[in-house]
């Protein structure tokens, strides 16, 4: 009897090497990419045969809102975000002062439609074959640059301490609720997000970043093993310096794995980490997807699959969502080289 997609992801986070590596294949929301495709293949018939192996649950009111034509909105928190040019960008955030006076969160409650578990347990069951991941967008990092704007919180960690750790201490009690309400419902995973790292390494320092963020996220994390369920983070940027901490603090799963960013390399984080980590990604969103050839992109996968792929421990997937810069003839060769690995 061949595995469920669920049993693979769940054998590849334990070590174990499946019938074939899982995969998950994500589009960039609200872009045309799918229609294009369409008319690439002349007819839909390719989106049948993607299979992904990963289904993630709708977000609650935490993220940006990517409805089509608005040009700007203000979100739950009060920040306020243009939409109409890529990439989105914040106009104007909540607390444009270091202090909390008169700042309230939003209720928690309010960031969930009224029907939003009934549709989730709903879905779950459809998808009861996949590996299901729950997620709240924006983590501790990236909620607290949205609240005060991403030049006043690279100040903040510096000469405003105190209030930044006030700040992180009370979304950490926000996240934490949230975690809670998405916890009761019956996943296999939490996805969380939080973009620590750039081109260079650890955007606040690695020494920071440890005094600042490891140990909330270790309580985030230990709520989630807690409750039975996988800890699956994405991060961008170069971050091979703090692994060691993720790990150690409960990391099952670390998402994206630039290739590009320094000493990301995949298969040599592999050799360092592989025993202790799952990785899921590591095809090159800013080189080889975009620029390289569909001979190039073929091969890389099948060098992906052979080499994170041996003795479990990977998810195959773009380091990014599949970007509507990116050719079709190339979007195509990632689908096609998806596919044809899998069998």
């Amino acid at each position: 009897m061949s595995m469920t997609q669920k049993e693979r992801i769940i054998a590849q986070i334990n070590h174990e090497e499946t019938d074939y590596v899982p995969y998950h294949l994500p589009f960039d929301p609200g872009s045309n990419i799918e229609e294009r495709l369409d008319l690439f293949y002349g007819s839909d018939s390719w989106r049948r045969k993607i299979d992904n192996a990963i289904y993630q649950l709708p977000l609650p009111s935490t993220g940006i809102n990517l409805e089509l034509g608005v040009s700007s909105f203000t979100d739950e928190y009060g920040s306020e975000w243009r939409t109409d040019l890529r990439p989105f960008s914040l106009l104007k955030p909540a607390l444009t002062q270091p202090n909390l006076d008169g700042f309230t969160f939003p209720k928690v409650s309010d960031l969930f439609d009224e029907d939003w578990d009934i549709t989730a347990l709903k879905i779950i069951e459809e998808q009861k074959d996949k590996f299901v991941v729950a997620a709240y967008g924006f983590g501790l990092f990236e909620r607290s640059w949205v609240l005060r704007g991403f030049e006043n919180v690279l100040m903040d960690v510096v000469l405003n301490l105190d209030f930044y750790e006030e700040l992180l201490d009370k979304l950490l009690d926000h996240q934490m609720e949230i975690l809670d309400r998405l916890l009761k419902l019956p996943v296999d995973g939490i996805w969380f997000f939080d973009d620590w790292g750039f081109q260079q390494g650890v955007l606040i320092g690695e020494e920071r970043w440890r005094k600042l963020f490891k140990p909330r996220y270790e309580r985030l994390y230990k709520r989630t093993h807690d409750a039975g369920k996988y800890v699956l983070t994405h991060c961008c940027g170069g971050i091979e310096k703090i692994l060691p901490d993720v790990i150690e603090i409960g990391l099952d799963v670390y998402q994206s794995v630039q290739p590009e960013a320094k000493n990301n390399n995949p298969y040599e984080l592999k050799q360092k980490f592989g025993h202790k980590l799952t990785f899921w990604g590591g095809l090159g969103s800013q080189k080889m997807i975009p620029f390289g050839s569909p001979l190039e992109i073929k091969e890389e996968v099948r060098q992906l699959c052979k080499i994170m792929g041996k003795g479990g421990g990977y998810i195959l997937g773009p380091a990014k969502e599949i970007q509507p810069e990116t050719p079709d003839l190339n979007i195509a060769a990632v689908i096609e080289a998806f596919i044809e690995q899998s069998g």
